[in-house]
């Protein structure tokens, strides 16, 4: 999932990105661009219109990382935070900065990108009235209280601490010092935007304009959007094909046997079911790397039957009842490691990652897990049903093992049940109505390698991805203490010191660290996932 991401330092942690070469098939479709040949790749629907301020989870992003470039760009097989549009980025206490634009970008469109392409884009993301997801991203710019009060109405339409210097300068003026607020701009909430969005707003929902290597060419929901490289792309990481057509699929196992018979080209998540099978069908053109993902059961902290006294024995138990290693073996075949605390291995010891932190709340302990229930008052409604969208991600499976391993743990084969919901777009829009009424699937995918991206956006009080309302003053107020803390090794230690706030009341339940796989057909060479699970698009070749 993507999130917010604030902080100020940055730690480079190392992802290794392993790309690998088919061999030569069949002739692809025709596509404009460097690239002659079109690729087809699954996909979900996104939950929202692919607006830049609007879009926090995996689906939607992929679509905007392909069609937008901002002020930096996450390397894609580092994670660092590089230069893209942003010619320089001055500051001199970091809480003042002052962005330089590059000259030459423009839009697809022709409308050339300036400061006020990404001052006017921040200030609708900001704005109460735009009813944007990720306005939480401009909540350390000055003037963000009165463009998105807490409670209220809104006092201004525009962030005071964002100025227009000339076309190509804008300034920034935070509350608080962050050293690296560069760092987050690379993340598509801070993506610029042309006046065509502002202009023909409902126009350029149905077809996005932007400033990356792809432009969308057409979109039917619940079938296939398709993009094409854009011939007049100016940045460095121009597309090595002539487009993408990503086709929705409602079941990940479906868009396996499509790529079996030849009838899909990329299959980024490849199907638990499939893993015992992939090496022996795929060979060489399967990938399985690390990546900055980690998959938690969430709580509805607005049901009073989640967050009452005893509540967090209730939650400790359950994480007791549910066997790890077996899962995670049988299941994933090792695809996936069983999680010991909220972030990830990717981000290394120095980056904040704590092997064992969970402790034994963790650990596979069946009777304590009964004990601890019944201390807590028991299951609310005698049940836990685990909701979950059945179209990606083999979910069921592994929702399935969690609940036996539960029922076994508890000694009664209904005290468990998996809840489908039909698709991603459901799933999430049943989320963010508030209309979770147990434990639900909450997977995070990083947004760059920081452990204050594992932690702020999902368990600060009413952060963007909190999706289940979880809050707690002692965390909120650690958290704020470590993005003000300038030195590296100090910051980690405030955001661990946070983190053990989320383990001792177990905010969420972390079940496993995930890795990102890819099959792909003959026809496609040089694939490659970046640190965030996600195909290197403009990279990939077709023959």
């Amino acid at each position: 999932m993507r999130g917010a991401t604030h902080a100020p330092w940055a730690v480079c942690a190392a992802a290794v990105v392993l790309a690998a070469t088919g061999c030569g098939g069949g002739g692809g479709d025709s596509g404009s661009g460097n690239g002659s040949g079109v690729l087809s790749s699954s996909w979900g629907d996104p939950q929202n219109p692919l607006e830049p301020a609007n879009t926090n989870e995996v689906q939607g992003g992929k679509v905007l990382d392909m069609i937008f470039r901002g002020l930096k760009r996450y390397n894609p097989r580092t994670g660092a935070a590089e230069d893209m549009l942003a010619s320089k980025i001055d500051t001199s206490d970091s809480k003042n900065f002052t962005i330089t634009v590059k000259d030459g970008w423009t839009f697809s469109n022709g409308e050339a990108v300036t400061a006020h392409s990404f001052v006017d884009a921040w200030n609708y993301g900001a704005s109460l009235k735009n009813n944007q997801r990720n306005a939480y991203f401009f909540g350390y710019i000055e003037g963000y209280d009165k463009t998105h009060p807490d409670s209220g109405a809104q006092s201004a339409t525009t962030l005071s601490g964002l100025k227009v210097v000339d076309d190509h300068t804008f300034t920034v003026k935070l509350t608080q010092k962050f050293s690296t607020f560069p760092d987050t701009l690379g993340y598509v909430a801070f993506a610029p935007l042309p006046r065509a969005f502002f202009d023909h707003h409902a126009a350029w929902i149905k077809k996005p304009i932007g400033n990356g290597p792809y432009r969308v060419q057409s979109y039917a929901k619940g079938s296939q959007m398709s993009l094409r490289t854009w011939d007049g792309y100016p940045g460095a990481d121009k597309a090595a094909n002539g487009g993408v057509d990503l086709k929705v699929y409602t079941d990940n196992n479906t868009a396996y046997t499509d790529l079996m018979a030849g009838n899909l080209d990329l299959v980024d998540d490849v199907p638990a079911a499939q893993l015992k099978n992939v090496k022996g069908d795929l060979g060489d053109r399967y990938l399985n790397t690390p990546a900055g993902i980690i998959q938690t059961l969430a709580f509805p902290y607005y049901d009073k039957k989640w967050n009452k006294n005893g509540s967090e024995k209730v939650r400790k138990g359950l994480s007791m009842a549910i066997n790890r290693d077996q899962i995670t073996n049988t299941i994933f075949h090792k695809t996936r490691t069983p999680a010991t605390d909220w972030t990830s291995p990717v981000l290394g010891k120095e980056g904040g990652y704590d092997a064992g932190l969970c402790g034994e709340a963790c650990q596979y302990r069946p009777a304590d897990a009964k004990k601890l229930i019944k201390e807590g008052g028991g299951l609310p409604g005698g049940q836990v049903r685990i909701t979950y969208n059945a179209d990606t991600g083999s979910h069921k499976e592994w929702v399935d093992a969690v609940c036996n391993s539960i029922n076994n743990s508890l000694g009664n084969d209904k005290a468990c049940v998996g809840n489908p919901v039909g698709t991603f777009a459901d799933f999430r829009n049943q989320i963010t109505q508030k209309k979770m009424s147990g434990p639900f699937r909450a997977g995070w995918q990083m947004d760059y390698p920081l452990i204050q991206n594992f932690l702020q956006p999902l368990y600060y009080t009413n952060a963007s991805s909190n999706d289940g309302k979880w809050s707690d003053k002692n965390f909120d107020k650690l958290i704020n203490q470590a993005n003000q803390e300038t030195d590296t090794s100090k910051a980690v230690g405030l955001f661990q010191n946070a983190e053990k706030v989320v383990r001792d009341t177990m905010a969420a339940i972390p079940l496993w660290y995930q890795n990102g796989s890819a099959g792909w057909s003959d026809r496609l060479s040089n694939v490659a996932l970046n640190p965030f699970s996600v195909p290197v698009y403009n990279e990939i070749k077709v023959s």
